[in-house]
């Protein structure tokens, strides 16, 4: 059971109480009453006989003060242990017997004494498994809970076949095979993970050590401890030819040390390759690990180099292809709520520092959220459960991937609930406070854990259903399915109960009766296949085994791994629901030994059998298969010297505590252009504070050579945010303008000065004479010649105020008159507001350009021009305000006319903005201290109202005077910004909205008409920075890369790392088609900020791709067209 992130570097009064929780889920009342049309109908214990409830008592012996995962709850098993055909259920308990419900037909289930109770005091996680491969399901069950040692061990109850009543018998024999662990056990993980034909078994297992004690230190990681730790146990035969199991994790490289507190595990073929690799979740402040199975009996750890982030306080797992692609997605569970209330009573983040302090100890990104993992093909993974909807389902345990509704598109489902909150705010700051504390004990005269643990809340709640609309979006649909019933659900599986060709479901609660569900999906008219396999002898249930669908609308696959989710087994059925025009068409089953079977005699809504005994030889089947040729191809021998970015630390949530990201690290921009006039484009890239810009240039064979230029070294203390190559002196050549920028110094500081840099004879001389007199954190420098007089002029656009975010910062254009720089600037421009990027085009077509201006908080803005450099009007697009980062302009459907690329925000984040829940700014100094301070609000996903968006502890940290307004946290999380302040405090406030987060083109429609329409939804994955538009297939049209990513977020915002560049192939009528970072043959990692195509020499093509804190990359294209930027 999770621990607020806050307290996992610091200790609570009571530190018993440390160990115990983390947040709680949203409460629903107890009220709730299923729609008359619902998918899924609750049947009761007077439905089914089914009346086992995992009843949890706290006594002296057992309760939150000696046994942290008291609440953590117990498994379910579904599976056919009598071989009559039918699912039957076992459900484990934590504090009572465990029971086996024989499925008798229709929905009826007869309790039965098999001698599986359990002898043990604490049954956790089951697997319903045919260990000894006699063709039976035998029960390994996972125990833990005694503190002292005693009655611990894990049981093995071997299916010993039916007596005369047909009743199945099973003899504990868990010491005999080697699987009597005495750790605290969590769950057991079964596959043939080294090839041999038989199952081996992943034992996953917690701590016994109070994770508050260990030295957070990620070494320990490698010190195994051989009693508590995970283990990996391989099927050996024993004297009698049973199995006997061998602890082989050390040789194997699994990590199995003190600091492992897993919860859950995934079972699936990550990259391809056809064997089966696994992936662990860990509690509280352990990363989490990926094992690739090496094909050698070894595994090689690597989430560090594959997944980018992974959840804080990692609980219930499963895997699953969620986009019908062929390759499994990881989802994985953890605790943040998704309204208002409880993500202000019960939510902690880690501070910035903090959660520096855990990467550099190797614990890896963690946020506070669920985590969906997209496989892109090669096991690598991008995280995008915020896009996808499914990053907030508040205290989450079990977690399953299946077909719900049976449309052929796999949903998931979460189960939720908390017998007890730890995790109230209100709750921990009385257990803080001293006082308080002696005050109870006094009044009772004795210290009692239960005088505290009773104060303690609970928390009823409704479980989620996210039915999958395709495109990776997911929409909560548990009330309108019936499955909206508060509880305290822990463990979680499906199977097919009533043989009717859909998947039911079975949870297993904390003291109240479990949930059985009966799936009515085909009764409502959708369709399906139901697979059975049946393996060779040692493997019966052809565990490990992939089954692909193929239909008229592509592929759908499923992997058997039955142990899934949190201590639970599903059925072994493989069920595929099938859309409304989905036909099937052949089955091919790609069996654990590289073998293949196939069939094309398969209909809609039948049963389809799969014998091992049919397989071909083995092939193929488990390489990547190769890729055609692709677009782009790295070139790394481009530059004779390799080009860095370093970007020096800096903490802007020090200085600005309720920021949402950082300032302070814009770069690095490419500026390209010819240099020395032979012709030929180079380029120079920007640089940060104590770091000289570069100067490449290109040479006749299209590569690039470092040129040294004092000048850049005399300046190296300026950060280069933003430039332009352009002849600024009108002597013929290409003379070098930089913005500064950054967020260290204070407003005003020369060290966000312009800067100009004349072209002598081929090389760029600082001269500040020449420059124009600019100071300010400059975003953008964009010359045009506006006023027609035959030398250039210049717009320069502000991103902020230094150490003052909100404030309006001064944008400038600048007209050139004389070889003097005037400052021309309307008020509109100069104030047009937090501005991050600019471009110039004709966009009414009246021959002089336009100005068009984007930036943070800000509409997308167009100055239309007239003579002399004066603005006619300006037009702000219609519900365009967004956190946009760059745009650029070019004919993008080839009609003569120019569009533009908006590169914004993006969906995979907290935040979604909309005309009717719009996100708000608003800045004022509102507590009169000299300095402005800022709210930001939003819309918590379950809320229909607004609300600020900063915890209590960094509003009050920013604004101390608002500590006697909300004294509780149950008083904040009521507390809106009307509530806050007053009127009279809140007038004058600058108030900035933004109402579109998605990037964007701009459609030019003609006669003074565009149309904003959003880029394909795989741009939407992450904040996009660059813009590189060029024909990269030769067809005549301008295609487009975008790139993006950022990591200096608040720890409450997240981190935006799924972006791996984005390649949309311009299919002509405003379409674009997707392809992969493999199709297109560049995967860029990192926080890209600018990218560029360059014309070479020889026709060579170049896209350059410069990011924060890291190499320039560099790409040769295959086409070999015309570009621009």
């Amino acid at each position: 059971m999770p621990v607020p992130a806050l307290y996992r570097y610091s200790a609570l009064y009571l530190p018993v109480l440390l160990v115990l929780g983390f947040n709680s889920c949203q409460s629903s009342g107890s009220g709730y009453v299923a729609p008359d049309d619902a998918l899924f109908t609750l049947l009761t214990a007077d439905d089914t006989g089914v009346d086992f409830m995992n009843t949890v008592t706290e006594g002296e012996e057992y309760n939150l003060l000696s046994y942290r995962n008291f609440y953590n709850g117990a498994g379910v098993a579904i599976g056919d242990l009598n071989g009559d055909g039918l699912n039957d259920l076992y459900f484990t308990a934590n504090q009572g017997p465990n029971e086996l419900y024989l499925n008798r037909g229709d929905w009826q289930f007869e309790k039965v004494d098999a001698g599986v109770a359990g002898a043990m005091d604490w049954s956790t996680g089951v697997s319903a498994i045919d260990v000894n491969a006699d063709g039976l399901l035998d029960l390994y069950v996972c125990n833990s809970g005694n503190p002292a040692g005693g009655r611990r061990a894990n049981e093995l109850f071997i299916n010993r076949g039916n007596d005369a009543r047909g009743i199945p018998t099973f003899e504990e024999a868990a010491a005999a095979y080697g699987l009597d662990d005495r750790g605290y056990s969590t769950q057991s993980a079964w596959f043939d993970y080294d090839g041999d034909g038989d199952l081996d078994v992943y034992l996953l297992n917690n701590s016994f050590l109070n994770p508050q004690v260990l030295n957070p230190n990620g070494e320990n990681r490698n010190q195994r401890d051989y009693e508590g730790g995970d283990k990996l146990l391989r099927n050996d035969a024993g004297p009698g030819g049973e199995p006997r199991f061998t602890d082989v994790s050390e040789e194997a490289g699994l990590y199995g040390s003190r600091i492992g507190f897993g919860l859950g595990s995934g079972l699936g073929d990550f990259n391809g390759d056809g064997w089966t690799d696994l992936y662990v979740s860990n509690d509280f402040w352990e990363r989490d690990y990926l094992y690739l199975n090496q094909q050698n009996g070894t595994f090689a750890e690597e989430l560090n180099t594959r997944v980018d982030h992974v959840p804080i306080s990692s609980m219930g797992s499963d895997v699953g292809d969620l986009d019908n692609d062929g390759h499994p997605e990881i989802f994985t569970t953890d605790m943040l709520p998704a309204d208002n209330q409880r993500i202000k009573v019960s939510t902690q983040f880690d501070t910035y520092t903090i959660e520096g302090i855990k990467n550099e100890a190797n614990y890896h990104h963690q946020l506070l959220q669920n985590c969906l993992q997209l496989n892109d093909g090669t096991g690598r993974f991008r995280e995008v459960a915020s896009y996808a909807g499914v990053s907030a389902t508040d205290w989450s345990w079990g977690a399953l991937i299946f077909d719900m509704d049976m449309d052929g598109r796999k949903d998931i489902f979460v189960a939720n609930g908390i017998y007890r909150d730890i995790t109230d705010r209100d709750f921990v700051d009385f257990i803080e406070d001293k006082e308080q504390v002696k005050k109870v004990v006094a009044e009772k005269g004795r210290y009692d854990w239960r005088d505290f643990v009773n104060l303690m809340p609970h928390n009823q709640q409704a479980n989620y259903a996210f039915i999958n609309a395709g495109e990776l979006k997911f929409d909560d649909q548990a009330q309108a399915l019936g499955l909206g019933q508060p509880s305290y659900s822990n463990g979680a599986a499906y199977g097919d109960l009533d043989g009717d060709g859909d998947l039911d479901l079975v949870i297993n609660n904390v003291n109240q009766a479990p949930l059985l569900y009966r799936n009515g999906a085909r009764e409502t008219g959708r369709h399906g296949i139901t697979v059975r396999l049946k393996g060779p002898q040692a493997n019966r249930s052809a565990i490990g085994a992939k089954v692909i669908l193929h239909t008229n609308l592509g592929t759908q696959v499923l992997e058997q791994y039955p142990t899934r989710g949190y201590l639970s087994t599903v059925g072994t059925e493989l069920i595929f629901g099938l859309a409304e025009d989905e036909t099937p068409r052949s089955v091919e089953v790609r069996w654990p030994d590289g073998s293949v079977s196939s069939s094309e005699t398969i209909e809609k809504d039948g049963v389809l059998d799969m014998d091992h005994r049919s397989a071909t030889d083995p092939s193929a089947v488990g390489e990547v298969p190769a890729v055609a040729a692709t677009v782009f191809s790295a070139d790394t021998a481009l530059l004779d010297v390799p080009a860095v970015h370093v970007e020096p630390f800096f903490n802007d949530f020090n200085h600005e505590g309720l920021v949402l990201r950082k300032l302070s690290d814009p770069g690095p921009k490419v500026v390209p252009g010819d240099v020395n006039g032979d012709g030929l484009e180079d380029f120079v890239l920007l640089g940060s504070i104590g770091t000289p810009d570069k100067l490449y240039l290109q040479a006749a064979d299209g590569n690039f050579r470092l040129s040294s230029n004092g000048s850049f070294e005399q300046t190296a203390g300026y950060e280069s945010s933003c430039g332009a190559l352009f002849d600024a002196d009108g002597d013929g050549d290409n003379d070098l303008m930089l913005g500064s920028g950054g967020n260290e110094l204070a407003r005003g500081a020369d060290a966000y000065a312009v800067r100009y840099y004349e072209n002598v004879d081929g090389n760029l001389v600082y001269n500040p004479i020449l420059a124009p007199q600019v100071v300010g954190e400059i975003s953008c420098i964009v010359p045009k010649d506006i006023d027609f007089d035959g030398d250039m002029d210049v717009f320069i656009g502000s991103r902020s105020v230094p150490g003052n975010y909100g404030l309006t910062p001064q944008s400038y254009l600048l007209t050139r008159e004389n070889g003097t720089w005037i400052n021309n600037t309307p008020d509109d421009i100069a104030s047009a507001g937090m501005v991050t990027d600019a471009v110039w085009s004709d966009l009414n077509q009246d021959g002089r350009p336009d100005l068009i201006m984007v930036g943070d908080w800000m509409p997308v803005t167009i100055a239309f021009m007239v003579n002399n450099a004066e603005i006619s009007n300006v037009f702000e697009i219609p519900n365009s305000a967004g956190w946009w980062n760059a745009i650029e302009a070019a004919d993008l459907d080839g009609d003569g006319k120019e569009d533009l690329v908006l590169a914004n925000w993006g969906l995979n984040s907290k935040f979604r903005a909309s005309t009717e829940r719009p996100l708000r700014l608003l800045t004022k100094d509102f507590d009169q201290n000299g300095k402005s301070e800022f709210i930001v609000e939003w819309y918590p996903p379950a809320d229909d109202q607004a609300f600020p968006f900063a915890q209590k502890p960094q509003l009050h940290a920013q604004l101390p005077g608002l500590r006697k307004r909300t004294l509780s946290y149950s008083d904040f999380a009521e507390a809106t910004y009307e509530s806050l302040f007053t009127d009279e405090e809140r007038k004058d406030a600058i108030e900035r909205r933004a109402t579109q987060l998605q990037s964007c083109v701009v459609w030019n429609l003609g006669e003074g008409k565009v149309m904003i329409e959003p880029l394909p939804w795989q741009a939407q994955l992450t904040p996009q920075f660059a813009i590189a538009l060029g024909d990269v297939n030769g067809d005549g049209k301008k295609d487009l890369w975008l790139g993006g990513n950022l990591y200096g977020l608040s720890p409450q915002v997240g981190r935006a790392d799924a972006g791996r560049g984005t390649l949309l192939v311009n299919q002509g009528d405003r379409n674009w088609r997707y392809l992969t970072p493999r199709e297109a043959g560049i995967d860029v990692t990192g926080q890209v900020r600018d990218a560029c195509f360059i014309e070479g020499g020889g026709g060579i093509k170049t896209l350059l791709v410069a990011r924060n804190d890291a190499e320039l990359m560099t790409f040769r294209v295959t086409q070999l067209t015309p570009s621009s930027r």
